[in-house]
């Protein structure tokens, strides 16, 4: 892997495509710095070895060009503060303004180009927008996980321009280096765990881990599709109806090749969509006219979490359920503990996915599993089998 330690920095101006799409409250502070946090590592070699960062990133979705709110000048203070260096800002991430400082730099500064989605050549993956970009540095450095199943002009356009100065920062080596641990130095039994709302958005996923895993453990909303494709009665609960023969193709397959494929027991169900509705425990095949499940019962916690404490490998993504509402985290708590539990006893844990980082978060056990993926849509095409342009654009 073309990895950013067998590169010398020294003299060289490194231009990064970070990933610093973070959330800002109201007055442009940033909530959450995980993903900044994460880059700091890569920076700080390239700092240390007397290399110059220019450093690239989009925020958020802006649709008409420049807008305030989605500038990049709002994370100054906290780069400034987490690098220990006085950032530099390029009002514009290409122009007489980039270029002049990012020439200006010296070993041990840091210039932040202004965001790179003001420019709709970015996401359409223009090649002249990348020309220009590209300029500004003498090696390129891709640790944007996040956005690397895009073929953006930053994220994979812009490494043909480097033909033998592209690498891989630390994020994106240890994502694909854990994301491989689970796909192919698997130590078993191998157990997946999906949940989430549908079952749409997995489908491919559920597919290809068809033929590599021991056991499947299905929860979350996407059970309902399931649940009904098996004969059963779900009430008012989520199911997508253009589904079932997939969900019952599933359950043949799964047969087929021996995965113990589990589907929820138990559901705790409720009258209304709101944490504080009426609940009622009852059969996943049964659950009443006019309910709702919104979390796994007792019993299923039961029995997935004892697979999960057998297992040597685990991949988690997606709720149990609607585990925002306190009265039904019950499901998606037990599942994040036992993981956490497994974990400590030696097996592999790689949790991606929004929401099962965010419960990870919340129960505050991501230093009790062995990785926190930071690219949910692209960690789930990898393991899709698909080809992620930003990785084999470094590769090639």
């Amino acid at each position: 892997m073309k990895t950013i330690d067998n590169y010398n920095f020294h003299g060289r101006k490194a231009l990064i495509r970070v990933d610093f799409n973070v959330p800002l409250n109201e007055n442009f502070e940033i909530s959450d710095t995980t993903r900044i946090d994460a880059a700091v590592p890569t920076i700080s070699k390239i700092l240390a070895e007397g290399g110059a960062v220019i450093l690239m990133s989009h925020l958020g979705r802006p649709k008409t060009g420049p807008e305030d709110k989605y500038s990049l000048k709002h994370l100054l203070p906290y780069l400034n503060k987490v690098l220990g260096v006085k950032v530099g800002f390029a009002g514009d991430c290409i122009g007489e303004e980039a270029v002049e400082k990012a020439q200006a730099l010296k070993g041990g500064e840091v210039l932040l180009l202004e965001n790179l989605r003001f420019y709709p050549e970015e996401t359409k993956g223009n090649e002249a927008f990348a020309e220009k970009l590209a300029r500004l540095g003498d090696v390129y450095i891709n640790d944007a996980f996040g956005t690397a199943h895009r073929a953006h002009a930053s994220t994979a356009i812009i490494a043909k321009f480097f033909p033998n100065d592209k690498l891989f920062g630390y994020i994106m080596g240890n994502e694909l280096a854990n994301i491989n641990k689970v796909l192919v130095d698997t130590q078993r039994p191998f157990t997946a765990i999906l949940g989430g709302a549908k079952v749409s958005g997995k489908i491919e996923i559920i597919r290809n881990l068809l033929g590599k895993v021991d056991n499947l453990l299905i929860g979350g909303g996407m059970m309902f599709t399931f649940i009904k494709a098996m004969g059963g009665k779900v009430g008012n609960s989520l199911v997508e109806e253009e589904l079932i023969g997939v969900a019952k193709e599933t359950l043949i397959k799964a047969k087929e090749l021996g995965v113990n494929l589990m589907i929820p027991v138990d559901a705790l169900a409720a009258d209304a969509f709101d944490n504080e509705a009426q609940k009622l425990s009852c059969s996943s095949m049964e659950v009443p006219d006019g309910w709702m499940g919104l979390d796994i019962g007792p019993e299923t916690v039961k029995q997935f979490t004892g697979v999960i404490e057998k297992s040597k490998t685990i991949l988690w993504n997606g709720p149990m359920g609607v585990f925002e509402f306190s009265n039904f985290e019950a499901g998606t708590r037990a599942i994040a503990e036992a993981v956490a539990k497994s974990t400590g006893k030696g097996a592999f844990s790689l949790i991606g996915g929004g929401d099962s980082v965010a419960a990870i978060n919340k129960y505050n056990l991501a230093d009790k599993v062995s990785y926190v993926s930071t690219g949910g849509g692209a960690m789930l095409e990898y393991i899709e089998g698909k080809e992620l342009p930003g990785v084999t654009a470094i590769e090639s």
